[in-house]
Parts: structure tokens; sequence; C-alpha cells
């Protein structure tokens, strides 16, 4: 057999990852830590990443600590977990309690599957929906054409950029949420390499 990665599937249990000669497992917990342009004013900063397949699809649980309370911020799968990133997908928001924890869950694919592609440039433009400003760049009016490309990274980012100056972070403005005026990322799977990243690890 193969060997797999073996993550332990409980939010006690964070051990380095370990080689595993056995059938793939079906969990996989692992960390997402503070970013480089986070780790002063946020470096209690975490999250713990639940990936669980049924099969067909995933559930996809991100817990976060140690953030601003009472604060929305925005998931991505992205395909290396720092700048310039490569292609994203946006997944949801993440709205923090009183404490500065949140959690989301997301269904879909996210396991050793999980890639974007366009096998080619349409010919009709892409809608043009939120515009610059306030959006932080204008949306693209042409597409493109790429192989399937693969997204084995997680990272979080402030919803606004606003919200993170307000607590004395970098207030730069980055498209990473819905509207595309953002704030920086604060959490990523950046202890992981490059290639191929967290969720390449769930068959």
């Amino acid at each position: 057999m193969k060997p797999y990665v073996l993550i332990a599937a409980s939010f006690a249990a964070l051990a380095p990852i370990q080689a595993y000669g056995g059938d793939p497992p079906k969990t996989i917990v692992f960390d997402l830590t503070v970013s480089a342009g986070a780790s002063t004013c946020l470096p209690k900063a975490h999250g713990t990443v639940t990936d669980h397949t049924f099969g067909s699809f995933e559930n996809l649980e991100v817990a976060v600590t140690g953030l601003p309370a009472n604060t929305d911020f925005d998931l991505f799968s992205i395909e290396v977990p720092n700048k310039p990133f490569g292609l994203v997908w946006y997944l949801g928001d993440v709205l923090t309690d009183d404490h500065g924890a949140g959690v989301i869950n997301v269904v879909g694919r996210f396991n050793v599957g999980t890639f974007v592609m366009s096998p080619g440039v349409p010919t009709s433009p892409p809608p043009n929906v939120f515009h610059s400003p306030p959006a932080v760049v204008p949306e693209a009016t042409v597409g493109i054409a790429t192989n399937p490309v693969q997204l084995y990274h997680l990272g979080v980012w402030f919803d606004s950029a606003a919200d993170a100056g307000n607590v004395g972070c970098p207030n730069t403005p980055t498209p990473f949420n819905s509207v595309h005026n953002a704030g920086i990322q604060v959490l990523n799977t950046g202890t992981f390499s490059d290639t191929p990243g967290p969720l390449f690890f769930l068959k």
C-alpha cells in the first residue's frame, strides 16, 4: 500500500503529521497559524481545521480563536498560503463572538480532488457586479483559460480593512471578500509546504 498521511481527528491531538501505511484517513485535522502580516497585532490568532470525507463530499470545519471580538472574517481555499496566492476560491464568512472565537462549516469537495479550471475563454464576458471603488480592484471583464489547478491551502482574511486598522493591524485593502474590499490575511496553512498543502492528504 502507498503511505498516506494520518492527522489525528481530534482538537486535543494536534500532533505533527505522521506517515501511515494503512487505508487513507477519513478525517484530517490541521492548524491555521497566524500570517506574517498579522503576527505582531494578533499574535494569539489560531485556527483548527477538521476535514471529514463522506466519500462523495467533505465537511470542512474551521474553528478560530484569538481574533478580535464580534468581527467578520473571510475563508478562502487558495493555491499557495502566502502572496501572490495563485488561484483562490471564496468559501464563506466566519463571525467571531464576544471572546474572539468563531466557526464555519462548509460542505463541498475539500480533498486531493479539489481544483479549479477554465477549459476555454468564454465568448461572453463575466458579469461585472462589484465596481471599483468600493471594490479594491475592478472585476475581470474578459475570461481566461487555464488547465486544472489544485487548491490545497486555506487562508482567512479580515472582511474589512477598517476592522484590521482598529485593532492595530495594517489597514491594507485586499479583494479577499465577496465584494472585493477586504483587509489583510490573518491565518493560513503556511506551516505546510506550498506543494502540496494539507487538503492533499485527504484521499
